[in-house]
Order: C-alpha cells, then structure tokens, then sequence
C-alpha cells in the first residue's frame, strides 16, 4: 500500500513491536494481576493472531524491561505494571545504598526547589488584595478574607506526615517511620508540579527508602533530622528555594555518613 501522492509508503512497526505493545497495555490496564501468570504461549497466539517466534520476542522485551519474568516449565510471571517501575526493582537488586543516595542529591534537590517555586507562584495570586475590594470601616464588617495558595494545603499535609514520623521514631516503630518519612518525600515530589519526578518517587519507593536502606539504621541515627524534613517544610512554605536544596543537601550528607563502607 502506498500513501497520498507526493509522500513515501507508509511503514508499520514490525510485528513484534506491535504486539510488545499490546501486552504492555493489558499489563498496565490490569488485564493480568501483578505477581500473577499471564496467559500460556497457545492461548496468547490465538488471541493476538501472531507465531510463536513473534510472541517470544515479545515477551522476551518485555522481560527485559522486568515488567515480565519467564519462569522456565512454570510459566510467565507480571514482576511490574510500567518498564519504569521494572527498572525499579532491577535497581533494588543491582544497585548498593550510596549509588541510590548520591541519585537522591539530585532528585531531592529538584523536587526541593520546584516545591518552593510552585508556592511562591501560586501565592501572590491568592494573596493580593484586589483593588477594587473596599477595606472594612468598623468592627461591624467582616474583614475580607484571605484564600491560601493551593500548595499552601500540601505543606499543611507534609507537617502532620512529619508529626506522624517523629511519634513513630518516638515509639521505636521502625515500619511507621520508614512510610511516614516516605509519604513526606512523595508530598513533597508532588508539590514539585512535575508529574514525572512524582512518579519517579513513587515508583522508586523502596529502592529510594525502603527496608533494605532501614536495615542500615544504627544506633545513633538521628531518625527525626530537622534538615531534609521540618526545614525543608519551612523553605518550601517561605517559597525560598535556595533554602529548600540547601537543607536537602544537609540531610542526604548525614545519611551519607551513615552508610556501610563499599564492599570490593
């Protein structure tokens, strides 16, 4: 088939690229659970109308991405609903505490600063007084009232994640402060107005901050740190995104400190 006059052939993917895609879409659509076993290799290839050679390379994409695991005489396996969550887990296992770490001084760093920016833009919008708006003349009128820049509402969020961190660090509750750190940090990616540094975050949750890095908790770890946490909060809340990075910096530095020596 050719295209409209003037214009070269129309070119389709190959078939194997095709059908990549559509089992990307099921997996991602929930069609197969995850932790579940998709279809077996007969069933698929009547499905999508495809050869055997075609479906294995496919799937073999897909395993290579680690949103697929091939079990040999079992079966495949769903391991992750996005390639970028599978290249999380593969993080987990293939990378040690400080290569994560030294990626969190720039990540934190930026979600920092475009949290504070994203509240310094919304606020003087929200702030100003319209000049049309007549002052009250006595204590009979109510004065006018002020409406809170949007991010003004995450920040309020982020304090009471960071009260729930500091009680559960209070309490020993090793498992409390590990998910009330980490929704801190997820809130404060979110606030960043960035939809892709969010979904970094939350993607990468437990390679960022999960129970491999906690098991590097040892005595004398400060778990309720002011820097990277209440004083990011303030920056974020005063706008000032200089301050935001700058205390990111500080916290990730002391969790530095902490880690193990790299083993040859």
């Amino acid at each position: 088939m050719t295209a409209a006059s003037g214009q070269g052939p129309l070119h389709r993917p190959p078939l194997a690229e095709e059908v990549t895609a559509r089992l990307r879409e099921s997996i991602a659509a929930g069609q197969w659970p995850l932790g579940g076993r998709i279809p077996p290799e007969p069933e698929l290839m009547s499905s999508l109308g495809v050869s055997r050679g075609t479906l294995r390379e496919a799937v073999k994409a897909l395993a290579h991405a680690g949103m697929l695991e091939v079990r040999r005489g079992d079966g495949t396996y769903v391991r992750a609903t996005s390639e970028i969550s599978g290249t999380a887990r593969r993080a987990y296992r293939e990378y040690d505490d400080e290569d994560v770490l030294q990626v969190r001084f720039a990540l934190d760093t930026q979600a920092a600063r475009l949290a504070a920016q994203a509240v310094q833009a919304a606020r003087p919008a929200h702030t100003a007084q319209p000049e049309h708006t007549a002052q009250p003349e006595h204590s009979g009128q109510a004065a006018a009232q002020v409406t809170p820049a949007p991010n003004d509402s995450a920040v309020a969020a982020m304090r009471g994640m960071l009260a729930r961190r500091r009680e559960a660090w209070a309490e020993q509750d090793l498992e409390g402060w590990i998910a009330a750190d980490w929704d801190f940090h997820q809130a404060v990616a979110a606030a960043s107005g960035n939809p892709l540094l969010h979904e970094l975050y939350s993607t990468f949750g437990d390679v960022f901050h999960g129970a491999k890095m906690a098991q590097r908790l040892r005595d004398g770890f400060d778990g309720c740190l002011r820097a990277g946490h209440e004083d990011l909060a303030d920056a974020i809340e005063a706008g000032d995104a200089e301050a935001a990075a700058q205390t990111v910096i500080a916290n990730l530095q002391y969790c530095l400190a902490w880690m193990p020596p790299r083993t040859p």
